[in-house]
């Protein structure tokens, strides 16, 4: 028996040594962290940023305003002394206390007086989220929300922003957030709907503001390899097109 047990042990230890390598191929991992918006530059960026609150918002807030600086934790990181560092800031007031919040989402900048959505795309498999936020010690929480791949909106949360002064913020993407669609032809990628603030029930709500900087992502890059990757989204929108026309006729 005690040979047979050896036997036994030893083609499992070998199977799992043989396993092994494949096992490491499929768990291949590329982590990098990229800025999403650095908010040094809003004239020249794909977006702008659009503050809207919910029923008790006060008339005529909230408000957004650029303003020039930086927190001095990323300025002595600074390899190059430079002008233009810029951060934005919020001011919002609510008529009664309760449940009530703020989105501040991302627009078309081109769209003129009309307020034209533009989610953010995100790059790669995101594991985490980190913004600099400067607090002026409201309970209010800090959420994201963000659109996996089938179209579900998810709110992930920072915590709260009952800070004094800047600090960096992160939360870990939950890992049943869908991002990426198992055909190579769906949604590969989970996009940026939204930054929401949330009062807590019994905070005061008559004056608030905060300010926001360096929104980054960590990311996992790592695109599997095989014959025909540059197939993937493929336009044939002209042949649809052409078909449809002829079909009329």
């Amino acid at each position: 028996m005690k040979q047979g047990g050896l036997i036994i042990a030893g083609l499992v230890l070998l199977f799992s040594l043989c396993m092994a390598p494949l096992a490491a191929q499929s768990r291949s991992v590329n982590y990098e962290t990229y800025i999403v918006d650095d908010f040094d530059n809003p004239d020249a960026s794909e977006w702008a940023w659009f503050a809207a609150g919910s029923k008790f918002t006060t008339k005529g807030y909230p408000v957004t305003k650029y303003f020039d600086g930086m927190p001095n934790a990323i300025r002595v990181m600074q390899t190059e002394e430079g002008t233009g560092y810029k951060f934005m800031g919020l001011e919002t007031k609510f008529d009664r206390k309760g449940d009530n919040w703020l989105d501040i989402v991302p627009v078309d900048p081109n769209s003129g007086d009309e307020v034209v959505l533009k989610e953010i795309p995100f790059k790669g498999r995101i594991a985490r989220l980190d913004l600099w936020v400067w607090g002026a010690n409201y309970n209010y929480e800090l959420q994201a929300l963000v659109r996996d791949c089938n179209g579900r909106v998810h709110t992930i949360s920072f915590g709260l922003v009952n800070h004094e002064g800047w600090k960096n913020m992160s939360v870990n993407v939950p890992s049943n957030i869908q991002q990426a669609s198992p055909y190579l032809n769906g949604v590969q990628q989970m996009s940026f709907v939204a930054f929401r603030l949330r009062t807590m029930p019994t905070e005061r709500v008559d004056a608030f503001y905060i300010f926001f900087d360096q929104f980054k992502a960590l990311t996992d890059t790592f695109m599997p390899s095989y014959d025909g990757f540059e197939l993937v989204g493929a336009d044939f929108s002209d042949v649809k097109s052409d078909t449809a026309q002829q079909g009329a006729q």
